[in-house]
């Protein structure tokens, strides 16, 4: 039974109450990422009440992710652990009350409805909130969104700017009413290229949070993208009431163009590292146990009970980071077809 005297405060603003409150503590959500946007989310999620949080993330805490990334620290970073598991750590020691369930996975559109609980026994989250770091994902989340009627929160950071955006399907514009095709590669500024200024991603994700809020109360839901410049102290409104569009690809075709693409392979540049991240594709389940004895010959291994590492000793620069599902993160390199040679040669095809 929850202890309801920790959110007495909360209770107390008459947009909220007692009944909003219980409203909260049946409130199932999915944190799409756990970076600078989602340890924010997470944290005043869990501070405020919401009963369960789903955090799917597919990266490990490094030393340059706590300049931003607020629920990490240095032993987390030393350990490199699974951001989903640190976070989960940290959350429970505020909130013990309130369900966290960490999934150290990459989200892509063979396991999104199984995320949001579409393919499960249980029933599915009531709101989706974006912490992600790449174009592909938010457009994956859109199309789960709109499929099954799930409202999301859209949210990104760059340099000193941002915006967050309410999707409720079928009463809102979605994201590709907006922004019909994602960008090429190279045409947006990156996190590696303009960087990011910590308090501009925290006042976004406050917004998600406010945003997200008014959704698990009932309230009604709010038809504008906001953008902030924080360092010119600037703040932007633009009303989407008159940008959903009955051509639109997704909501109005309803073709699920991310969603129905299960392609064979996944890779990518992680954004602010020296990284790619590989997945083969297919439903993969290593043996990590296996990997490390085979590892050894060729370099230093660490396990743990959610990874392996390795340092190799050719090429020297290259560290193999080894997930269960098969994925892997290739540090030291940016080359994407490098990665996957390395992969292959170590891992496997």
């Amino acid at each position: 039974m929850a202890d309801l005297d920790r959110y007495q405060r909360q209770t107390l603003l008459p947009q909220i109450g007692q009944a909003g409150q219980a409203r909260l503590l049946r409130a199932r959500v999915l944190l799409a990422g756990c970076g600078a946007l989602g340890t924010v989310v997470a944290e005043q999620f869990v501070r405020c009440g919401v009963g369960t949080l789903r955090i799917a993330d597919r990266d490990i805490v490094e030393l340059s992710n706590l300049q931003r990334q607020v629920l990490f620290d240095e032993e987390d970073a030393r350990e490199q652990a699974p951001k989903a598991i640190a976070a989960a750590r940290r959350l429970r020691r505020i909130n013990s009350q309130i369900a966290v369930e960490p999934l150290v996975v990459d989200i892509h559109a063979a396991n999104v409805e199984d995320l949001v609980g579409v393919e499960r026994a249980q029933e599915p989250v009531d709101l989706i909130v974006d912490g992600t770091d790449n174009v592909q994902t938010r457009y994956l989340l859109n199309d789960v969104s709109v499929k099954h009627q799930i409202p999301w929160i859209y949210g990104g950071c760059v340099g000193m700017q941002g915006r967050c955006m309410t999707i409720s399907p079928p009463n809102t514009a979605c994201l590709r009413c907006l922004f019909s095709q994602p960008p090429a590669a190279g045409d947006l500024p990156t996190c590696d290229t303009a960087g990011v200024f910590s308090a501009a991603a925290g006042m976004v994700a406050q917004l998600q949070v406010t945003a997200a809020m008014k959704i698990l109360l009932g309230h009604l839901v709010s038809k504008e993208i906001v953008t902030i410049d924080l360092w010119q102290g600037r703040f932007r409104s633009v009303s989407t009431i008159n940008s959903k569009r009955p051509d639109c690809i997704t909501c109005g075709r309803r073709q699920f163009e991310f969603l129905d693409d299960h392609s064979a392979s996944r890779s990518t540049g992680l954004c602010g590292r020296n990284a790619v991240q590989v997945h083969p594709g297919g439903s993969l389940s290593l043996d990590l146990k296996l990997l490390a004895n085979k590892l050894c010959n060729v370099g230093a291994v660490c396990r743990t009970p959610y990874l392996l590492r390795c340092d190799l000793r050719e090429p020297s620069e290259v560290r193999l980071t080894v997930f269960p599902d098969g994925r892997a993160i290739i540090h030291g390199l940016s080359d994407i077809d490098r990665a996957r040679s390395i992969y292959a040669r170590y891992i496997g095809s």
